[in-house]
């Protein structure tokens, strides 16, 4: 996992402070992380074009040009001026080196994007969105210094913003690279380091970056076992009974030892799932919501669930009466997608927004659900997975378009039930579900418009 956080001038301040190093010394360090990352990606003597505004930010960008200059054909484009005391000081050094500036952007192989940097805090006028929209139109390799131009912090976009191939973190990771919004215009991401290491550098935080080298997947290491050493879950099966087999197949190839679809009616089933009206005594964990509809009743359903066991939630149950009742239970996961944790948000008299306002805003609204509701481990599904638990923040960034199929969510459902069987607590049971999830997901060679809940299963099996 890698840390997370809102801003970084606080950092910046600590290594002043307690480490003595200067603002143009971690402006120096900025610059070498940026050319050392040029020089090992792209051939000497490349066209490149550094836009810089007039603040810090661009001063960063023109200390790059100063390195770069002699080995590239280095052009720094200074639209603004430069009006920070660092950026002046960078612009003498460029001037008196002989550096090529100008006012008005021509395009190169590569564009350094330097406009603003994370302090931005105020709208763009039209002249900056012109310029923005002009390094998005041009052909090139594109680098993003610090923070694409036009993201905002908090992971909010203005009415343009740079599309980098590369962001160039200024040193730690910020949250707002991770906001659905940001997704297309960051790129790869890569943090250069100020000075110090990244361990001296950062702060404690409780937002976290889930890597895939966090994955924990469930291989069986004991040999004197049997199928019910690995959990029984019991998936409860609605109207719409092809979710539960998508889950109740997911649990199966995710190593739950056996998996039971609880239904009123007899259901056509693949062979290797159970089926009961009743729940099975030796069930480690429970599975609600996919498909629901109206197939079971209130007591019913509170007969079902007259125990302590693990539970996931997901789908219709969001919806049903039941729901602020089953907050309650420890043990609990719910896995609403934008649409379903709105209606949770109004459900719970949390907020009453949109979902437009929730996209802009995913961040601030997990946060208040999780304040709320510590103890239930909350998945809200999008573009970037955001997974919260007792005021612990994860972000799961390796999801992929090819997800965007119905059924998707069905085998989530199904891995997280899987662990929750096999004895996982929640949260480990949830974050380890959604790195399978996303690398079986990467791992499809289709067409990314052709994904079938069966491909996402099938490709759990080979992680």
């Amino acid at each position: 996992m890698q840390n997370l956080f809102l801003e970084l001038s606080s950092l910046d301040q600590r290594c002043y402070r307690e480490f003595g190093l200067s603002e143009d010394l971690l402006m120096e360090h900025a610059a070498e992380g940026m050319n050392q990352y040029i020089r090992t990606h792209l051939v000497n003597n490349s066209t490149i074009s550094i836009v810089c505004g007039s603040g810090n930010n661009g001063a960063d960008g023109l200390a790059l040009a100063r390195l770069l200059h002699g080995d590239y054909r280095v052009t720094v484009i200074l639209p603004f001026g430069a009006n920070s005391s660092m950026a002046q000081r960078q612009l003498q050094r460029n001037t008196k080196l002989g550096i090529t500036i100008q006012t008005h952007f021509t395009s190169s192989e590569v564009i350094v994007d330097a406009l603003y940097g994370s302090g931005l805090s105020r709208t763009l006028e039209t002249p900056a969105l012109t310029l923005i929209e002009a390094m998005n139109n041009t052909k090139g390799f594109k680098i993003a210094c610090d923070i694409p131009s036009g993201l905002m912090l908090d992971g909010t976009l203005q009415n343009s913003c740079f599309v980098a191939d590369v962001t160039l973190s200024m040193g730690a990771l910020k949250r707002g690279f991770y906001s659905d919004n940001a997704k297309d215009f960051v790129g790869q991401v890569s943090v250069i380091n100020l000075g110090v290491t990244r361990t001296i550098y950062e702060a404690s935080t409780s937002w976290k970056l889930l890597e895939k080298s966090d994955m924990q997947l469930p291989h069986r290491h004991s040999h004197n076992t049997h199928k019910g050493s690995f959990g029984h879950l019991s998936v409860i099966c609605g109207e719409k009974e092809g979710a539960a087999i998508i889950s109740g197949s997911s649990a199966l190839r995710f190593g739950a030892g056996l998996v039971t679809l609880i239904s009123n009616e007899n259901v056509t089933l693949p062979y290797e799932l159970m089926q009961s009206h009743l729940l099975p005594n030796n069930t480690s964990a429970i599975a609600l919501g996919m498909g629901l509809g109206q197939e079971f009743s209130e007591s019913e359903l509170l007969t079902l669930l007259d125990n302590e066991l693990p539970l996931i939630l997901d789908a219709d149950i969001f919806t049903h009466p039941l729901f602020k009742t089953l907050l309650q239970r420890e043990q609990l996961v719910i896995t609403p997608h934008p649409k379903e944790f709105i209606v949770i948000l109004k459900t719970l008299n949390l907020a009453d927004i949109s979902i437009e306002t929730l996209q802009k805003a995913r961040f601030k609204y997990v946060e208040l659900f999780t304040n709320a509701y510590p103890n239930v481990v909350l998945l809200l599904k999008g573009t970037n997975v955001i997974i919260t638990y007792q005021q612990l923040f994860y972000i799961n960034s390796h999801g992929t378009n090819i997800l965007a199929k119905g059924g998707s969510g069905d085998v989530l459902t199904g891995l997280i039930g899987a662990l929750l069987a096999q004895g996982k607590s929640p949260l480990e049971a949830t974050i380890n579900a959604s790195l399978a999830h996303t690398s079986a997901a990467q791992k499809i060679t289709k067409n990314n418009y052709a994904l079938t809940p069966s491909d996402l299963i099938e490709s759990i099996t080979t992680l």
